[in-house]
């Protein structure tokens, strides 16, 4: 397999139905990526496959064969933490960390898609996530101060 990581070209010699959140996590060792639920209910493997938001439980790293796909570790510059991401330690929007990474990826698609959200959109754009720490106020005001 041949693919796009977080900028960088890697090639996989794994069976193709291996799940790409295994892969991730046990091959590329790249462990921002988390197991939640393993049924795609709970959005912590949450990756970006070409730009949109896929729970990678469910992703057969077949299928990004030749495609880009993006971890949380790919969200930093070299290191330098994005206003998100630097928004979510401000706002205590992190908590026990598990769903931290799919929240942060998909709310840094929300926010490039839109600079004028309200709460109701960041809910609307975060509802394939579950958090049990924060209560999601914390998140969406991590969300809605990088979007003013």
């Amino acid at each position: 397999m041949r693919f796009t990581l977080n900028g960088r070209t890697v090639s996989l010699d794994v069976v193709g139905t291996r799940r790409l959140l295994d892969a991730l996590r046990e091959d590329l060792h790249l462990t921002g990526t988390k197991e939640g639920c393993g049924e795609g209910e709970c959005g912590a493997c949450s990756v970006l496959i070409d730009g949109e938001v896929v729970d990678s439980c469910l992703i057969a790293v077949g299928q990004v064969e030749g495609r880009e796909v993006t971890t949380v570790e790919g969200l930093a510059d070299g290191g330098r933490l994005t206003a998100l991401q630097q928004a979510f330690i401000e706002h205590g929007a992190a908590q026990c960390g598990i769903c931290t990474p799919g929240m942060l990826l998909a709310a840094h698609v929300l926010v490039q898609q839109s600079r004028q959200l309200t709460a109701d959109d960041v809910r609307e754009g975060l509802a394939g996530n579950l958090c049990r720490c924060t209560g999601y106020t914390k998140i969406i005001d991590a969300v809605l101060s990088c979007t003013k």
